[in-house]
């Protein structure tokens, strides 16, 4: 690393450290004592064992590893956001670099680091959606590729019937994603969803409506409403729903109503539908500036993210006699 041009550096820089994920804390702290062992005491000697092929009989480096990383429960918050910052310094900076990072599922969400590239995966994880969900820790930045390399256990029969369809797992893994455990048509999951797919109906089933700046078509389009409208009352079960058809369809015709409002209020040629401009009708569920919206327009959140619907909650917690636990 240090022989290359400092322009060239930045290609490097992603796989110069090692992400390596485990199902479980105890794969976890076998893998740390190999690394803190044999791998730390084979880097010490490794340009005087090995040469290369080309060029001709050329030593490798002897290489120096720095202290081996843990992301896992039993790190504090506190050492977890400090790991992060260090996940983020550029190998070679000024710093505490990090070589190798070891963790568990909870890098799963939340680990949004660009610099990583490199990844080994210990053990075929539990469910599709938590290899999707890891595996995408890495490769973040679309200018330099992400490697994941899976290392399977021949012993475990999940293991070895993912080694033997693994091409076709991996070009069709959406399809094994396990379903979530939410209540369809449910009061709260209409609270939070109806009005996206609303909007996402709308824009699917009218041309002139698909296009960003078609928001203000809504007034203009009412066979796009009775369409919609008659869609989703056909896909929802009567029992399904708190109060039948009849309470769906008027939610339906309160938020349409409330659309046509905000295309009245806002100017045509300026009310769009993305989060990004100042005159839009559909905002992120944890965006600040909702507060400065009216009712009906606050109505109009649209998650992006599973993991952004609700917002930090901070605990104070006491003991029986009402002073504050600290520790």
């Amino acid at each position: 690393y240090e022989l290359l041009p400092a322009d060239q550096r930045g290609a490097v820089d992603p796989y110069m450290t090692v992400l390596c994920y485990f199902n479980a804390l105890k794969e976890l702290g076998g893998a740390l004592r190999i690394v803190e062992d044999e791998v730390r005491s084979g880097l010490v000697n490794y340009g005087s064992q090995r040469r290369r092929e080309f060029p001709r009989d050329q030593p490798f480096h002897d290489r120096q590893l720095h202290p081996i990383m843990e992301l896992t429960s039993r790190r504090s918050t506190d050492e977890v956001a400090e790991a992060k910052k260090r996940l983020e310094i550029p190998f070679g900076a000024d710093g505490a670099v990090v070589d190798v990072a070891l963790a568990t599922n909870m890098i799963s969400v939340g680990l949004d680091i660009t610099r990583l590239g490199l990844m080994v995966v210990q053990g075929q994880p539990k469910t599709a959606a938590e290899y999707i969900q890891a595996t995408s820790r890495v490769g973040r930045d679309h200018l330099r590729p992400g490697l994941v390399i899976t290392v399977l256990n021949l012993m475990k029969p999940r293991d070895r019937t993912h080694f033997e369809h693994f091409t076709q797992f991996h070009q069709t893994f959406y399809r094994a994603v396990e379903a979530t455990s939410v209540t369809p048509w449910a009061a709260r999951a209409l609270d939070r969803s109806l009005a996206a797919l609303v909007v996402t109906l709308a824009r699917h089933l009218e041309p002139r409506m698909s296009a960003e700046s078609g928001a203000a078509e809504i007034a203009r389009r009412q066979s796009v409403v009775t369409m919609l409208t008659d869609t989703l009352i056909q896909r929802a079960p009567a029992n399904a729903v708190a109060g039948g058809h009849l309470a769906l369809q008027n939610d339906i015709t309160d938020l349409i109503n409330a659309w046509e409002v905000l295309a009245e209020t806002f100017q045509a040629d300026a009310f769009t539908y993305s989060e990004g401009h100042a005159k839009r009708l559909l905002s992120s569920p944890l965006d600040p500036r909702n507060q400065s919206l009216s009712q009906d327009h606050r109505r109009f959140e649209a998650a992006r993210s599973m993991r952004d619907v609700e917002p930090n909650v901070v605990l104070k917690l006491r003991d029986p006699y009402g002073q504050s636990i600290r520790d």
